[in-house]
């Protein structure tokens, strides 16, 4: 019998809530951005992520295949993913965190180091992503390429 409630089951206090943010443009999602994002779910209740709009993708040098709304999409029917909103900037990570209430940020290890002076307000974690997917969009692009010539 539990002491404190008299009866014969305890009491077992609700998981805390602990919320994960992770940012990335997504392009051409592929099981590597979902093996990533099932990793990362794991390590909390909730997972956001910070899609790069179009304008901010290209003004990194990096343009996407898809359009943003349909990168979206493809994000917010993924069951690991809770909330999806669009990253716009660089700068604005410092205020996810604050706004959502993260308690870690989650990125690839080609990130390391550079998101360091956010470690005052969340846990920052760079995490190995596989590169399968990377290696299979360099060859679509090359197919592409001899294709479309």
């Amino acid at each position: 019998m539990h002491a404190a409630t008299g009866t014969g089951a305890m009491n077992v206090p609700p998981p805390i809530p602990r919320v994960i943010l992770t940012y990335g443009r997504f392009d051409l999602l592929h099981q590597d951005h979902i093996r990533f994002l099932r990793q990362i779910s794991h390590m909390g209740s909730e997972l956001i992520v910070g899609c790069a709009t179009d304008d901010y993708a290209a003004a990194l040098g990096e343009p996407c295949h898809m359009e943003y709304e349909a990168r979206r999409a493809l994000l917010e029917s993924c069951r690991f993913v809770s909330r999806v909103f669009a990253e716009t900037d660089a700068d604005q990570k410092r205020t996810d965190i604050v706004n959502y209430n993260a308690s870690a940020l989650a990125m690839g290890t080609e990130h390391a180091g550079q998101l360091d002076d956010l470690q005052d307000i969340a846990q920052v974690l760079y995490l190995p992503r596989a590169t399968a997917g990377k290696r299979a969009t360099r060859r679509m692009k090359k197919s592409k390429a001899a294709v479309f010539g």
